[in-house]
């Protein structure tokens, strides 16, 4: 669902700035921010400002319909009542999406709007009508999600459609962005000194195994030749006694037998 709305005022976009491309007088461009500011699909206008054909508008008499974009790129209806006695008349379908949009200024700060707070920023009397804008306006139309509880007088929002960002706005996104790639760059460097530093102790490791499988390897050929050496003497010690005894038999001198009495 998002990504069909995020399309579509993609689509709408397009459209509009090939219109604008395509008209030369500052009327004619007028009519057409006229147009956008009423169509019931789009909510997005920053890109249309930024469109060198509008640029015409300045200083004409039709300059005011470009500070009339600009509000419904950043502001909401009360800033329209601040500023009405510059800017065009609205038409309803204006008032309407100005009052849309004023919903989602709200949400982006708290997902709780007390209906008080909304009835006094749409200009609305009563309970029953801001309902009704809520949910045929804002929520059918896919802009926000939320639900209406009447207990507590209060629209809980789940969901609402980002606005344009001002220049100060980005301004400040762009900055948090290079602060957040400069934090990620220094961590991404202590993590490859990290690796490098396990890298280096696996290999000294590695050596150190080396080693010490080697002496142990060179203990146990030092201990199966001790072995073989013991053995081998022992042997000689055996053969060597036995001659000796043998010697020691034929030197020994034999008894005489006495004759019988």
């Amino acid at each position: 669902m998002a990504m069909d709305a995020e399309r579509r005022q993609a689509e709408l976009i397009a459209q509009f700035s090939a219109q604008a491309a395509a008209l030369s007088s500052a009327p004619q461009l007028a009519a057409l921010v006229l147009e956008a500011t009423s169509h019931p699909a789009l909510f997005a206008f920053s890109e249309l400002l930024t469109l060198p054909a509008l640029s015409k508008l300045t200083g004409t008499q039709y300059a005011s319909s470009l500070d009339l974009l600009r509000l419904f790129a950043y502001g909401t209806l009360n800033d329209y009542k601040s500023n009405s006695g510059f800017l065009p008349a609205l038409l309803p379908d204006q008032v309407r999406k100005l009052k849309q949009l004023s919903v989602l200024t709200l949400a982006e700060s708290t997902k709780i709007l007390p209906y008080d707070q909304l009835m006094q920023e749409l200009d609305v009397s009563n309970v029953r009508e801001l309902e009704d804008f809520l949910i045929n306006e804002c929520m059918y139309s896919g802009i926000v999600r939320g639900k209406l509880d009447q207990l507590r007088r209060c629209f809980e929002v789940q969901f609402a459609a980002g606005r344009d960002l001002t220049p100060d706005q980005l301004k400040n996104m762009i900055e948090t962005l290079s602060d957040w790639l400069g934090t990620s760059d220094r961590l991404l460097h202590q993590i490859q000194e990290k690796i490098k530093w396990a890298d280096t102790m696996s290999e000294v490791n590695k050596k150190h195994q080396k080693e010490f499988e080697d002496r142990v390897e060179e203990a146990k050929k030092s201990i199966k030749q001790a072995d073989i050496d013991l053995r081998g003497h022992d042997e000689f010690l055996s053969e060597s006694g036995g001659i000796m005894d043998f010697e020691e038999d034929r030197v020994r001198p034999k008894r005489r037998r006495q004759p019988p009495a």
